[in-house]
């Protein structure tokens, strides 16, 4: 027996695949596996695989011209269809079995799985009879992995230059090596028993350049592993960002007073509330709708006044209400409530207000 190349096939969705086995050429499949990319974590996948049962006896004798009582002979009838199971494997249990099953030459297989997991068939093509003469192991080529059901006849025979390529020279200079394009990201997953919290994720990256028949270039990728823990980690991240957010978007509360003011808190202080008598000490930056600053204290002694004595403009006796040492909050005051009509420095007449403003101490 002569090992000439490599065979697999690949099942999805429980599609039937059948595989026909070119004369003179065998094949041995000798392992199973489930896919990196697990289409259903608790579904169990079954892979059988379909045949023409042999039956009657050896002896040649016994052979010769017998006939049923339909004068058809025995040799010319379909053999039987016979269904056996290959393997059943499980993700996180059984993702993988060895077989050492032989497909035997100018015959069809079917093979078909339950489930929604991708399962691959690995193996060996060998040469089952001698090569007549003229015939070379250079000229074989391999057309398909395998077919899809309805597409294969019951007679099908694959000529040996079906093959050719598999082990040609051509193979050399199929693959370069590709530097100049970033590499992408995806998400394999690994197998249970490698998830530690220690494991370490290859940061390099490669690409590899395929060239079909046409010669045109097909890019195959080696992605990196994400593994439980760093998954589970990414989520708390995710999770505390949202939270951070949320809680960021409801602490800035905005709501409109008598005479139009409009109060927004940033920041809610501690202690008690400043009401009409209290002494407040603030900081302060006042500016115009445009972004112009025309006043501001944020430095040196700060700015003290009591509520509701009328020694600031009525914006500023209403909005300041309810504030608490170490609050912080944006004023926007309309004219009515500020300057009014008339002129006051940097100030035109008619203008709205925005402060934002600091609470550094209410008595």
């Amino acid at each position: 027996m002569s090992t000439i190349g490599v065979w697999h096939l690949v099942i999805k969705d429980g599609e039937p695949r059948a595989v026909a086995v070119p004369q003179a050429l065998s094949i041995r499949v000798t392992n199973i596996a489930l896919g990196d990319e697990i289409a259903d974590s608790n579904g169990r996948t079954v892979v059988k695989l379909s045949f023409e049962k042999l039956i009657g006896n050896d002896d040649e004798d016994d052979e010769d011209e017998q006939e049923d009582d339909d004068g058809v002979d025995d040799e010319d009838k379909p053999l039987p269809i016979a269904t056996t199971v290959l393997a059943a494997l499980t993700p996180g249990k059984i993702e993988q079995a060895s077989l050492d099953v032989t497909l035997e030459s100018a015959t069809i297989y079917e093979f078909k799985t339950t489930g929604k997991n991708t399962v691959y068939l690995t193996g060996n093509y060998f040469v089952s009879e001698p090569m007549s003469d003229g015939e070379d192991y250079s000229d074989l080529d391999d057309e398909e992995e395998g077919h899809l059901l309805e597409d294969v006849s019951s007679d099908v025979e694959m000529p040996l230059d079906h093959l050719a390529g598999i082990l040609g020279s051509d193979d050399e200079g199929r693959f370069e090596e590709v530097d100049d394009e970033e590499p992408s990201k995806t998400t394999k997953r690994p197998r249970e028993s490698d998830v530690t919290e220690e494991v370490e994720v290859s940061k390099s990256e490669k690409k590899k350049k395929l060239k079909n028949k046409d010669g045109k270039a097909v890019i195959i990728e080696e992605t990196t592993v994400e593994t439980k823990v760093e998954k589970k980690d990414k989520k708390k991240k995710e999770k505390k960002k949202s939270e951070d957010g949320e809680k960021e978007t409801k602490s800035v509360e905005k709501k409109t007073l008598a005479g139009g003011i409009v109060v927004e808190d940033a920041k809610v202080g501690t202690g008690v509330q400043a009401k009409k008598g209290s002494t407040v000490r603030m900081r302060y930056i006042g500016k115009l709708p445009n972004g112009k600053v025309f006043d501001q204290n944020t430095k040196g002694k700060p700015f003290t006044f009591r509520l509701g004595q009328g020694t600031v403009i009525k914006g500023w006796d209403e909005g300041i209400v309810g504030m608490q040492t170490g609050g912080e909050r944006k004023l926007t005051i309309p004219a009515a409530m500020g300057y009014g009509k008339k002129a006051q420095g940097d100030i035109p007449a008619n203008s709205t207000l925005i402060f934002d403003v600091k609470c550094l101490e209410v008595k």
